[in-house]
């Protein structure tokens, strides 16, 4: 079997198995428990925030969640308690991750006000858009740093520094899901004050993440209970799933230029692509890290079946809207025609993967996409 949906979720890493097993079996302990063996547990806790506050470049604190979702849901619903009551406005793309763009139509409900800003033919903002729209009363900034379903990498630096230039006030958060460990971002120096990442997109467990706060970030609870992670998110913290987080991090940032290595096989699945099938055309950017769309002269999702007879597996699009009707609000946000829509799919790569991989799935999928032109034309 070929793997290409990294982006839906990876495979974890054999070093993240052990450190969940042996949480599991020797530090099982409630971590707010005052006894020794719970202390050890707290203990890996304190490590993971170290580690992920370093890999972000964060002097902040580091709030653990259940994941990318829950963690965009506290930036952005927390940053709106935080306006105790004042009418604030939000703005964010047309592209985002249901996590993001489903919570800014709960701020909308809520009598707040949202901007949403296009993209270009690529999938990248629309930077000047974006920031003619921040106001004096713009309270919060939200834009994904590696679109999910094409890849296309967000200006986020650029978009940082211009922001605090108009309106320092105005928080920026950036949803890092597909980002982090794979593009380059370092919050302070891009003046990012919050910022998302979740375990199972980086060869850990799923069912964790965490929110990254900078100095300036002060969101309010939105998970009521004990008081637990800084009392902005209350429950027994998941320690075998923080414990297989730091794993990841730590296996994940060991890797010789994992980033490099992924564009690489992404230039060579795209290059054998063409070859086979000239006339796919490519959704996003021409060049990226480890996500590539492409829409084929038959409907994506019959393709998709035939090739997972092939043994390939891959996706229509995002793996959290795989099961809804409507097209993907990315692809039509960047222009593309229903039947360009019907026919894309998404390839997601990990430094997991191997170039005779590349090249296999590209070979299938030439295969494929011939048997079902030679099926349509009957």
């Amino acid at each position: 079997m070929i793997y290409l949906d990294n982006s839906a979720t990876t495979r974890p890493f054999s070093s993240v198995v052990a450190a969940m097993t042996e949480t599991l079996t020797d530090d099982f302990y409630n971590p707010s428990a005052l006894y020794a063996p719970a202390m050890r547990a707290g203990a890996i806790l304190t490590k993971a925030r170290r580690a992920l506050l370093d890999s972000a470049g964060c002097s902040g604190r580091a709030v653990f969640t259940s994941g990318g979702t829950e963690a965009d849901n506290l930036a952005i619903l927390g940053t709106l308690r935080a306006l105790r009551g004042r009418k604030g406005h939000f703005i964010t793309t047309q592209v985002e991750h249901p996590a993001v763009l489903e919570t800014m139509a709960e701020v909308e409900r809520l009598g707040h006000r949202v901007t949403y800003i296009g993209v270009d033919g690529e999938g990248v903002v629309d930077v000047e858009a974006l920031l003619e729209a921040v106001t004096s009363d713009t309270a919060l900034v939200s834009v994904m740093q590696v679109n999910n379903e094409v890849g296309a990498h967000m200006p986020i630096g650029e978009i940082g520094r211009r922001l605090k230039e108009k309106n320092p006030r105005a928080l920026f958060h950036v949803d890092g899901v597909q980002g982090y460990l794979r593009a380059p971002l370092h919050m302070e120096r891009d003046h990012v004050d919050l910022y998302t990442l979740s375990g199972h997109k980086i060869h850990g467990p799923k069912g964790v993440g965490a929110l990254l706060l900078g100095k300036n970030a002060r969101p309010l609870c939105t998970v009521f209970g004990g008081g637990q992670e800084e009392n902005l998110r209350s429950g027994t913290e998941n320690v075998p799933g923080i414990a297989g987080l730091l794993a990841a991090v730590e296996t994940f940032r060991a890797l010789e230029n994992p980033a490099a290595r992924a564009e690489a096989l992404r230039g060579r699945l795209l290059a054998a692509v063409r070859q086979g099938v000239p006339d796919a055309a490519l959704n996003g950017p021409e060049t990226g890290t480890h996500i590539l769309n492409l829409t084929f002269p038959v409907k994506g999702e019959v393709l998709l079946h035939a090739l997972e007879g092939e043994g390939v597996l891959c996706a229509t699009g995002s793996a959290c809207a795989s099961h809804k009707k409507s097209k993907s609000h990315v692809l039509t946000a960047m222009g593309r025609t229903p039947q360009q829509i019907d026919g894309a799919l998404r390839f997601s790569l990990s430094p997991l993967n191997t170039e005779e991989e590349m090249d296999e799935a590209a070979s299938a999928i030439a295969r494929c996409v011939a048997a079902l032109r030679a099926f349509r034309r009957r």
